[in-house]
């Protein structure tokens, strides 16, 4: 049988998926990077319990670019996958399985992880200055 003239299969790049289907691939990845920001959570409770020296290390790793760039991901990440639980418990429930409704409730769940995170880390930013 030749094959040599059949169209190839499109590849995932063809397609543009809809905003539903990414946010559901990133609330998986945001559920392994908390898994990840759990145990640094952990490194840094161990280091509270190992004494002054532990306890510096962490603190400065923390208090780094790289320290504050994840505990910022690790934010976000916390506030997204909390919000699109919520919009899964509401669908669980048997609401909001529109088209218009999906989308809405998409951009909802993006705008609430956005705007935590910045009142989370402002709110820091300001009680650490003010400290």
């Amino acid at each position: 049988m030749n094959t040599s003239n059949r169209p190839l299969s499109p590849h995932l790049d063809v397609y543009k998926l809809p905003l539903s289907a990414l946010l559901s691939i990133v609330h998986r990845g945001t559920g392994a990077f908390l898994s990840i920001g759990t145990v640094a959570l952990v490194w840094w409770l161990m280091s509270l319990a190992g004494g002054e020296e532990s306890y510096i290390v962490a603190q400065k790793f923390f208090s780094s670019f790289m320290g504050s760039l994840i505990l910022f991901g690790w934010t976000f990440a916390l506030f997204f996958h909390l919000a699109n639980g919520i919009r899964h418990l509401v669908w669980d429930c048997g609401y909001g399985f529109e088209k218009t409704a999906v989308d809405k409730s998409s951009w909802v769940v993006i705008g609430t992880a956005g705007f935590l995170t910045f009142c989370i880390w402002f709110f820091a930013y300001v009680f650490t200055i003010g400290a």
